[in-house]
């Protein structure tokens, strides 16, 4: 069953982010498309991140990931609505749901394992930041979210090699590989 999980919330996850870079540098329809496209796919992949987090207590990565689910319908609603600039009252609440779920998972983590007393702990504090600031910033069209999504697959990635799921840490690199490009393709499109 884990395998499953691993490849449906690890391909999900992938797929996404070649679609996301793929974006970068494309213009109009296309753009909206490949964008619109990669927001679904990685909502779809959320429940099977949410649940191989909880098995392994990983509470503040597995709250930033269902806590990030309004983040991604935020990016879906702005690239659907073609709005280069979002709307002030959804950006709040978006946030509000964010920071409300991450100090949710923080607090549940410092209870199970009574304080920040585990190296999983410090990476999901990584993966944590590069999720809701990579998330947020990419909704907002700043190219800086994928410095902070590299950030997050370094992070993840270490933590599934230390909890030995081999296809989720083998996507985090390959995601970690997009990022880098991602990042390097919308720099790029900006001096064109």
């Amino acid at each position: 069953m884990e395998m499953i999980l691993q490849a449906w919330g690890g391909g999900f996850y992938l797929v996404n982010k070649i679609l996301f870079a793929m974006a970068e540098g494309r213009r109009g329809r296309e753009l909206k498309s490949f964008k619109l496209f990669g927001w679904m796919v990685y909502i779809t992949g959320v429940p099977a991140w949410v649940i191989i987090l909880v098995m392994h207590h990983d509470w503040m990565a597995a709250s930033i990931e269902a806590g990030g689910l309004p983040a991604m319908v935020f990016g879906f609603y702005n690239v659907w609505k073609d709005k280069k600039v979002p709307d002030r009252s959804w950006d709040r609440v978006v946030s509000w749901i964010t920071y409300g779920f991450l100090v949710l998972g923080i607090g549940y983590s410092i209870m199970d394992y009574g304080g920040i007393t585990s190296i999983s702990q410090w990476l999901e504090i990584c993966v944590v930041t590069g999720f809701l600031m990579g998330s947020y910033l990419l909704a907002k069209n700043n190219s800086n979210g994928w410095l902070f999504f590299i950030l997050m697959n370094a992070g993840m990635g270490t933590l599934m090699f230390m909890q030995n799921k081999p296809l989720l840490f083998g996507q985090q690199m390959v995601s970690l590989c997009f990022g880098i490009y991602g990042f390097t393709a919308f720099k790029k499109s900006l001096r064109q």
